[in-house]
């Protein structure tokens, strides 16, 4: 079970996923904007954030940079789930350190993949992976 932060204010969205990865045995806390995720992550570190791009208070992407730019809560896989199709918002969270980039609607179980796959990798990561002995 990971503890997971969805920070979105589309409640509907919200509860949806919220819901979807419970069932999967994850703790899911959702928050309405950037700032109260910030505040979250400050009080328990969470294994995976979801973040909507367009939110009030902070956006997603300010609170990306933001999250990216702290040394304890630079390794947490971050995804974007938002409604902005571009090339370039793909990229610029990418380039933000962005772990994943879902555009809205999505499917429930496309998502809880996708968590899932990153929360193998880094798993993976903390585990070494038998990295150091592949090198040798």
């Amino acid at each position: 079970m990971a503890y997971i932060l969805v920070a979105d204010d589309d409640e509907i969205l919200a509860e949806m996923v919220r819901h979807r990865l419970a069932t999967v045995g994850h703790e899911v806390v959702v928050v309405e904007d950037g700032e109260e995720a910030l505040q979250c992550v400050g009080k328990r570190l969470p294994d995976a954030i979801l973040l909507d791009w367009m939110m009030p208070v902070r956006s997603g992407m300010d609170t990306l940079v933001e999250l990216k730019s702290h040394p304890t809560r630079c390794h947490v896989p971050v995804v974007m789930m938002t409604s902005r199709r571009s090339q370039a918002d793909v990229l610029t969270a990418l380039r933000a350190g962005a772990s994943d980039y879902m555009t809205k609607p999505f499917s429930p179980e496309d998502l809880a993949l996708r968590i899932e796959g990153l929360l193998e990798r880094k798993r993976y990561v903390a585990d070494d992976g038998g990295l150091r002995q592949s090198l040798h």
